[in-house]
């Protein structure tokens, strides 16, 4: 006992610390970088949008309390957009939702799918919507004026927004191949009371909406901007443009699967196809400027599942990585951030061992040997307290950032309280990254669709349903 207290004990909290410490410092100076590349960027006129043919994509499944004013908001925010709406098999009211909206509008076009081939990701759905479209095509279209547009099934686009995507230096430079565009929370500002919660519960649903929102417009953003400078930038779900050329180079050339282009089964299938096309040696940008609106999350359970999700798919692009270190397409800015994102889950879960492990030695070393504990904290205790505030001070500065671009009326306490929710926020990583390692570990890869808002859930049900 006396061997691992003076001894091995005071080499294991220096090893955490140490470790904690690397930690801190790398995500610093990834924070640096996109508040640098955020402070610098510069947008630049929209483009003509009329010089490309466009094509939205909408997969659903069981969307039917969205879907319908989906598709009114898209055809009034694009309406020289054909509408691809891809019915995933729904069990409720979709398909003739749908149905009826492409009866009245021929700029519509339903893709019905159904199983045993539905319900497998949205990346098979992508895939039928993709093939659809090179189906309906006339034969000697020039498929490099063609983009395909991802948008999610409560996803709204700010008019103008393909003006943006077609400017200089995106889709109007013959070499992009991709574009992500900003995402917002539409919900962020709503104060109607939720039915059947208390005023705690409301109270934590705003928040938890508020959250979201500033972390796609304030954090993602910035990372998006610093990807822009790596050459690295991630596709999102929702907001992603695709050029049809780049895509059918994928088709060929992705595991030999002719006619699929996204991962089949990925579970975070956007991301996987940007880094497929970053291989390829495509070029991909971030256009913050034009937006896609979605719903953000107000229930715990189901932000946990997302998340959880989102976190599995990240750990499964580790496969990549070998491949992105050895690609000429990758320059070593390219390779750090890809790294450091697929790294994101694993490092999260390493935190959740060390920390409480640190912990227990600390109060075991309080209890049977006070003196050397406290020496060791004389050494290491400032170093300790000043790593915990380095943590919040970066999230403190989106939250004032968000404050200042999205609500220059408001005090600027209110986005520095924003900031320091921001931060607390983030620590659902620590949840949801040992849930997906765990998941991962038990070949539990079924894609799982998050409930809507708006849909009716019994007390207890589960929250997603999984294939």
């Amino acid at each position: 006992m006396d061997l691992f207290f003076l001894r091995i004990a005071p080499v294991l909290s220096a090893l955490v610390l140490a470790y904690m410490v690397l930690v801190l410092g790398r995500y610093l100076l990834y924070w640096a970088g996109s508040a640098s590349a955020m402070r610098r960027g510069r947008g630049i006129p929209p483009g003509d949008p009329d010089a490309l043919d466009w094509h939205l994509v909408v997969p659903c499944r069981d969307e039917q309390t969205v879907i319908g004013r989906t598709i009114a908001e898209l055809r009034w925010a694009a309406p020289q957009a054909h509408l691809w709406v891809v019915d995933d098999a729904s069990e409720d009211l979709t398909g003739e939702i749908v149905a009826a909206a492409a009866g009245r509008d021929p700029m519509v076009h339903p893709v019905r799918r159904r199983r045993p081939d539905a319900r497998i990701g949205k990346g098979a759905a992508l895939n039928a919507a993709y093939r659809a479209v090179g189906a309906w095509l006339p034969p000697g279209t020039d498929r490099s004026r063609v983009v395909l547009g991802v948008i999610d099934a409560d996803g709204r686009l700010e008019p103008g927004a393909l003006g943006h995507v077609a400017n200089a230096r995106a889709m109007g430079r013959p070499d992009t191949a991709a574009v992500q565009i900003g995402v917002v929370m539409r919900n962020a500002d709503v104060r109607v009371p939720l039915p059947g919660r208390g005023r705690a519960a409301n109270a934590f649903a705003r928040l938890l909406a508020r959250m979201q929102d500033v972390e796609f417009l304030a954090a993602n953003t910035g990372m998006q901007l610093l990807r822009r400078r790596t050459g690295s930038v991630g596709l999102g779900g929702n907001g992603q443009f695709v050029r049809l050329s780049a895509l059918d180079a994928l088709a060929a050339g992705v595991d030999g699967c002719e006619g699929r282009p996204w991962p089949q089964r990925g579970l975070i299938e956007d991301y996987e196809s940007s880094l497929e096309l970053g291989l390829a040696g495509f070029r991909l940008t971030h256009v913050p400027e034009a937006r896609v609106s979605q719903e953000a999350l107000v229930s715990g359970r189901r932000f946990l599942t997302q998340r959880t999700r989102w976190s599995q798919g990240t750990l499964q692009c580790l496969r990549y990585v070998p491949r992105v270190m050895r690609s000429p397409h990758y320059g070593w800015g390219g390779r750090a951030e890809v790294l450091y994102t697929c790294l994101q889950p694993v490092v999260a879960v390493a935190l959740v061992v060390l920390t409480p492990l640190a912990a227990g030695i600390a109060l075991a070393g309080e209890a049977f040997y006070p003196a050397d504990s406290a020496a060791f904290w004389a050494r290491f205790g400032l170093l300790a307290l000043a790593a915990f505030a380095l943590g919040a001070l970066p999230m403190a500065a989106w939250g004032v950032g968000y404050r200042r671009r999205e609500y220059p009326g408001l005090r600027w306490a209110v986005g520095l309280l924003w900031g320091l929710a921001l931060w607390l926020y983030t620590y659902h990583l620590f949840l949801v990254a040992p849930r997906a390692v765990w998941r991962e570990l038990r070949g539990r890869t079924g894609w799982a669709k998050t409930r809507r808002n708006a849909e009716l859930t019994v007390a207890g049900a589960p929250t997603a349903l999984e294939v």
